[in-house]
This record gives structure tokens, C-alpha cells and sequence, in this order.
């Protein structure tokens, strides 16, 4: 290809600012539903949209940091696939997962949110006349047992919690959002139950349980991608929880997502 001197010049110059560009460290955000990624797309800017393997990936900036923004669709298969496509297309430097969940915690209420400290996959494991006995998942890259409870990165960890005291969130019948670091229980099951949520705290310990987050945690500690994982309360898991979460469930996803843009502007 012939350039003429000067667009010549404009050609070197543009591809030098895309490598530069290329070279900062770029934050992937996930989402099982629609609601919990719009408001990040919605904030990009110079925003483009590239499908591989028919899944929609947006890349953009905010406030000059690279960032793809994807919908991974609900449950632990589709999270994982997700996951694993966007870290081999884009190297990502981190990923958060953000989105709503059941509360179990006693404590909590529809619209609190629970920044993981760690999740675990409650579904995983073998039922025996006792119950359900959880499992470690293993490595399939080295054989490896992973540890049953996958820890979220200490600095995004510590930066959520810095940007949940300066992140404005939308109130719930007007009580203030409490704001807790905790466990996340995933499994492939829409938890509805009283008797359920018992289980999860007894056997678990979990503050909220949800369909995708220790998924994603997984691949991530596989792969050595830093991860966090956020939560915001839509429901209490129990008998009224598909009522709550048709009610509260667009503003949980609403208040998760905020937090993600006040932890991107820290970062």
C-alpha cells in the first residue's frame, strides 16, 4: 500500500495510539440478565460490539480505562462459558461479576447488597442418606483439588468496599442499603425455599445464594484472572422470593451496577 507523506503520518500515528490503547489494563463486567449490565453499557464510551460464538461482547472506556461489558445468561454453564470465551478474546486484568441474588442472612433485606469475600458451589457434590455432601471442584488443567470456597481478589475486594461508602444507592422503600462482605452460594437451582435457606446458612454459611458467581469464580482461579463478585438482595430466597424479585429485582441490578462504575473509577 502506497500513502502519500502526510497520511502517511496520520496512518503511523493511529495505529501507535490504538497499540498504546491496546496496552492499558482492560476490566471485563459480566452479567446474567439484561438489567444488570444496561446501565454499564449505557456508561461507555466510544462503545463497539463484536459477537463471537454468537455471544454480544461491548468494549468502550470509562473515564479512559478499557472495559467489555457481556450477558452470560442465567446458571453456572452458561456463566462459565461466557467467562472462558471473554478471558481468551480479551486478557482481561480483572473481572467482576455483578447482578442480583436470594438473601440468607437473616440480616439482610431486599435491596442490601453482599460483596463476596468468597463464593461456593452448593450443588456440587453427592446426596446421601444424610443429605448433600459438597465436593471440591479440580483443576482439569493440572488435577488439582480448587479450594471449595474461591476467595475474591483482595484489592477489588478492598476497592468495593472503599467505593460502596461513596457510591449513591437507590433506597428501598425508603430504608437506607446496608452494605456487608460475605459468602455467595451458586447453584443451578432458583432457590425458593424456607427449608432451603436453613440448609444454605447451616451447611454454608452464605449471606445470599444466586445461579452463576462461583462459576465464574472458578474459571477465574483456574485461569489466575483476579475476580469479585457482587450481590445485590432482591428477594430473601424464601416462599415470597419470586414475588420480591419481580418487585425489588430492577433496582437491586441497578444498585450492583453502580457500584461497579464507582469501583472502576478507583481502580
Amino acid at each position: 500500500m502506497k500513502l502519500e507523506p502526510m497520511k502517511k503520518v496520520v496512518f503511523i500515528l493511529l495505529l501507535f495510539s490504538f497499540k498504546i490503547q491496546a496496552q492499558k489494563p482492560l476490566t471485563a463486567i459480566l452479567g446474567a440478565f439484561r438489567d444488570e449490565v444496561k446501565l454499564l453499557e449505557d456508561s461507555l464510551q466510544n462503545k463497539q460490539e463484536v459477537t463471537v460464538k454468537g455471544i454480544r461482547f461491548v468494549t468502550g472506556d470509562f473515564r479512559g480505562r478499557p472495559v467489555v461489558v457481556a450477558l452470560t445468561g442465567v446458571g453456572k454453564v452458561n456463566a462459565a462459558m461466557t467467562t472462558t470465551i471473554l478471558l481468551m478474546n480479551w486478557q482481561p486484568q480483572q473481572l467482576i461479576f455483578t447482578g442480583i441474588a436470594g438473601g440468607v442472612n437473616p440480616e439482610i433485606l431486599p435491596g442490601d447488597m453482599v460483596i463476596a469475600k468468597s463464593t461456593i458451589q452448593h450443588d456440587f457434590g453427592k446426596i446421601n442418606p444424610q443429605g448433600m455432601l459438597i465436593w471440591n471442584t479440580r483443576n482439569p488443567i493440572d488435577g488439582v483439588q480448587n479450594p471449595m470456597y474461591f476467595p475474591a481478589d483482595s484489592v477489588l475486594l478492598m476497592k468495593a468496599q472503599k467505593a460502596s461508602n461513596q457510591t449513591k444507592f437507590k433506597e428501598i422503600e425508603g430504608r437506607k442499603i446496608k452494605i456487608m462482605t460475605g459468602i455467595v452460594a451458586t447453584g443451578d437451582v432458583f432457590v425458593n425455599s424456607d427449608e432451603k435457606v436453613k440448609v444454605l446458612q447451616e451447611q454454608v454459611k452464605a449471606d445470599a445464594t444466586e445461579m452463576e458467581g462461583a462459576a465464574v469464580a472458578q474459571v477465574c482461579y483456574q485461569l489466575k484472572v483476579p475476580c469479585l463478585i457482587l450481590r445485590s438482595i432482591s428477594d430473601n430466597a424464601n416462599s415470597k422470593a419470586h414475588v420480591d424479585m419481580n418487585i425489588f429485582g430492577s433496582i437491586a441490578a441497578y444498585n450492583s451496577s453502580n457500584l461497579v462504575l464507582g469501583i472502576l473509577g478507583g481502580l
